[in-house]
């Protein structure tokens, strides 16, 4: 017997009718999907960099892609050196590599990058051929 109590859960999981809502929220990007601890991080990151250097202060002064992809390295660095969390703000150093990455990918899109980047080199191909060569080694 279904109950009153029932009801949002049989909806949740689609075993009444389809709300219409559902058939347009699913074409959309799925940000529930982000992990909240990893937005919960980040948003503690981008609020000590708004107090530092300003909110938004990449939409308002072009920033150089290398100056965020030099920062982002050396925070994923002492991570995997095993220095979990920045000894300036006391977060972790994923929370601002992707601080750095977010940055980055805003900027980018609203045209406040400048991309500094060095000419494309080798490293997709490099990557495709050492993949192939690990997986032949390994089989």
């Amino acid at each position: 017997m279904v109950t009153e109590h029932d009801l949002p859960h049989l909806f949740a999981h689609g075993f009444l009718a389809e709300n219409p809502k559902d058939r347009i929220g699913d074409t959309k990007p799925p940000l529930h999907l982000i992990p909240p601890a990893a937005e919960i991080l980040e948003a503690v990151v981008m609020g000590l960099g708004a107090r530092k250097y300003g909110p938004y202060n990449w939409r308002t002064a072009r920033i150089r892609a290398t100056v965020y992809i030099s920062a982002a390295k050396r925070h994923l660095a002492q991570w995997l050196d095993g220095q979990d969390d920045d000894l300036e703000s006391g977060v972790s150093h994923l929370a601002h590599a992707r601080a750095c990455l977010g940055i980055l990918l805003d900027a980018q899109s609203l045209h406040c990058l400048n991309d500094d980047r060095p000419p494309p080199g080798m490293a997709h191909e490099l990557i495709v051929q050492h993949t192939a060569a690990t997986k032949e080694r390994s089989e």
